[in-house]
Order: C-alpha cells, then sequence, then structure tokens
C-alpha cells in the first residue's frame, strides 16, 4: 500500500472518493505479495498494481462497485477450474485482495497513516477481513498510541500486541485469533500492514560509483545515506538522490549511528572507499555490528590485503564470512551505473535467499515459495 500512499494524498485531501484494493494473502507463486495495492479514483484513475497485470481489470471493477456501495469486498484470483474465462493469475498463484472504500467522510484515519509514513513514523494498519458485518474495522496501531477498534477490547489488545511486534520486524501479514482476541483459534482473520520506517543504506565514499549505488538504493525505497571524509567531494550536489549527505570519518560515523539505534538487520552498508585507512577500521566495526548487508569494493587483491589486515586486528571468520567482497554480483559490469546494478542485485539476492543464477537455468517456482501457505513480507 506504501507505493499509492503519496499519489492519494492529494486525492483524500481534496475530499475525493477512491477505492484502495490491497493484496492481503498470497499463495503459490504470486506475482506481488501482502502489501501490494491498486487505487482507483471515482473518476477513474489508477495508480499502483495488484498483480503485475493479470487481473487488473477486474480488481478495477470491483473497485468502481466498491466506490458506488461504499461497502469493502475481498475477492480470491486465481486458476480456476470451474470458469476458464475469470479472471486468474498466469503464473498460478493465488491471491486474495481486500477492496476498501476511502474519502474523508468514512475513512478518517487515512489522513492520519499517510501522514504518519510520509514523516517516517512506524504504523500499522490491523482490519478485520473475516466476510461479515465486521468486515473493513480497523485498528492503528503506533509507537505510543492506538486509534479505532474492531469491536472487542481484548481483540484489540490482541492485535497490538502482534502489531508492535510486526511493526518492529517490518513485516505484514495476516493473524487468527478467537472473537475476543483467543490465540489458536481462527473466527476472526485480522490483515496487519506494517508501515515501518525505509530500511537505511549508508554508502561510505565519494566517488562517482558511490552516487549510482545511491541512485539505485534510493530506487529501491532505502533510506540512502552517503558518509565521506573529505568536504569538498561529500555535497549534496554530487549525491542528489541521499537523504543525507554526512562529512566524517565512515568509522566514527558508524558508530555514532550504531549507538542512536540506526544500524539493524535490515541495514545496508555499502563500503566504496577502498582506501585501507578509512575502510579497514570501518570493516572492523560494520562486522559486529547487526547490518543484514555488508560489501565492500576493490579488487581480489585489495580484498585478500583487507582480509590479512582485519585478522591482525582480531576480526574472526564467522564475522569475515558476512563480508561481501568484492562487492555485487558477476555481471561483467564496467560503469558506475552498471556496477550499481550489481551490487543491488547482490542485495536483492541476499535478502530473499536467491541464488543469483539466470532464472532460465533455475527450476521451480520463480518466487521462491516452497509451500501451498500464505506468505508474509517484510517492508
Amino acid at each position: 500500500m506504501r507505493e499509492v500512499l503519496h499519489p492519494t494524498r492529494g486525492w483524500y485531501a481534496n475530499g475525493d472518493r477512491f477505492a484502495v484494493a490491497t493484496v492481503i494473502e498470497a499463495f503459490r507463486s504470486a506475482p506481488r505479495q501482502p502489501g501490494a495495492s491498486m487505487a482507483v479514483h471515482a473518476d477513474g484513475d489508477v495508480v499502483g498494481s495488484v498483480s503485475g497485470g493479470c487481473v487488473e481489470s477486474a480488481v478495477y471493477e470491483l473497485a468502481r462497485d466498491v466506490i458506488r456501495s461504499g461497502r469493502p469486498a475481498i475477492r480470491r484470483y486465481g486458476i480456476s477450474a470451474d470458469n476458464p474465462f475469470a479472471a486468474a493469475l498466469t503464473c498460478g498463484g493465488v491471491i486474495d485482495v481486500l477492496v476498501q472504500h476511502v474519502d474523508r467522510g468514512s475513512c478518517a484515519e487515512y489522513g492520519d497513516v499517510v501522514d504518519s509514513v510520509a514523516e517516517g513514523c512506524a504504523v500499522a494498519v490491523a482490519t478485520v477481513v473475516t466476510a461479515g458485518s465486521d468486515l473493513g474495522r480497523r485498528l492503528l496501531v503506533w509507537d505510543d498510541r492506538v486509534s479505532g477498534t474492531l469491536g472487542d477490547p481484548q481483540l484489540d489488545a490482541a492485535v497490538v500486541e502482534d502489531a508492535v511486534s510486526m511493526l518492529a520486524q517490518g513485516v505484514t501479514g495476516v493473524r487468527h485469533y478467537g472473537a475476543r482476541g483467543q490465540r489458536r483459534l481462527t473466527e476472526v482473520t485480522v490483515f496487519v500492514q506494517a508501515f515501518s520506517p525505509p530500511a537505511r543504506m549508508i554508502v561510505f565514499g565519494a566517488i562517482d560509483f558511490a552516487a549510482a549505488v545511491a541512485g539505485v538504493g534510493k530506487f529501491l525505497g532505502y533510506h540512502v545515506t552517503v558518509c565521506a571524509a573529505r568536504p569538498i567531494f561529500a555535497t549534496s550536489a554530487r549525491f542528489p538522490d541521499a537523504d543525507d549527505v554526512v562529512v566524517a570519518w565512515p568509522h566514527r560515523y558508524l558508530t555514532d549511528a550504531s549507538t542512536a539505534g540506526l544500524v539493524d538487520d535490515r541495514t545496508v552498508l555499502c563500503v566504496l572507499t577502498h582506501d585501507p585507512k578509512f575502510d579497514v577500521p570501518l570493516l572492523e566495526l560494520a562486522l559486529r555490528t547487526d547490518a543484514g548487508y555488508i560489501g565492500a569494493m576493490g579488487s581480489r587483491r585489495t580484498h585478500n590485503d583487507r582480509l590479512a589486515r582485519l585478522r591482525d586486528l582480531g576480526v574472526t571468520e564467522a564475522d569475515l564470512s558476512r563480508l561481501r567482497s568484492p562487492i555485487g554480483l558477476d555481471l561483467g559490469a564496467r560503469t558506475p551505473e552498471e556496477t550499481a546494478i550489481s551490487i543491488a542485485a547482490e542485495i536483492v539476492a541476499s535478502r530473499w535467499s536467491g541464488s543469483g543464477r539466470p532464472l532460465s537455468t533455475t527450476t521451480g517456482r520463480i518466487h521462491g515459495e516452497t509451500a501451498d501457505h500464505p506468505v508474509e513480507i517484510r517492508t
């Protein structure tokens, strides 16, 4: 849903009527995962996608119906043995889609969600998705407050507890409860969409490769910081895609960022300095953080020298095994932009445990799910 929040902000502010369709569960090799959304304006304008094109037309028509009726609806889209002409996913996957009517009168909390996401504040939206009179009831959960209700105080309490945990993990998905919030019961299904602040990418070094990596990092949705020690090179003009440009010795900045709680298991660290006086103390520290990806640029000779220096400093083999160096996948990249793509490809493969091999040489489901169960998505 994050991808439609900004485009629909103006619609909402103007008092327009529209519908938001959101994937709440995905089974097998579905093209979009929980949280993917499409918004349809009462005038017919569309932003976003729930399936990459397979069932967009059917969801569009359903959204128009929801706008007219004002009532939420849920539909399942997948291969239909009973009706070969029904809207279906050609990939063989299955998605459940929730469609809700939005305007300032019927959905006052939408503006709160949009504002929170725009300001980088964590917020979770919990919605009842069990068919019946409570379908569409919403509860909003922030770190310090709650708004709305799902119809029962005990259910609210159970959902708030789960939503706080899901926000901390950046996880979106469904949870099941009894009518009064009992665990291990399935009377009530709640879709919890966690809008956690974007994961951070910190790019060290002020070279042209860093500018390209900052651009692709921003495209992937990261909050991008560029850090370099030389003020003449570390400027916003040279790094227009970065959210922050910091002039500091890299290891000192990373120390401060770690102390401030800005480095977690979603954080990406790209060390592009390839200068021992910068990257050795930086990597010594980086490999002791919880960062999910740590990559360093340099030739194989530079890499081997760097490993020797880090071992001399007491860095363990277990920690060294986390280092992606030389950084990136082997794409034959030459230019800074091509190199940035190879780095981004490795980051994505690392995040989702991809092999990095051409899909034409692999078998099985493209999106990597191994069971006929819904998947969760990390935001």
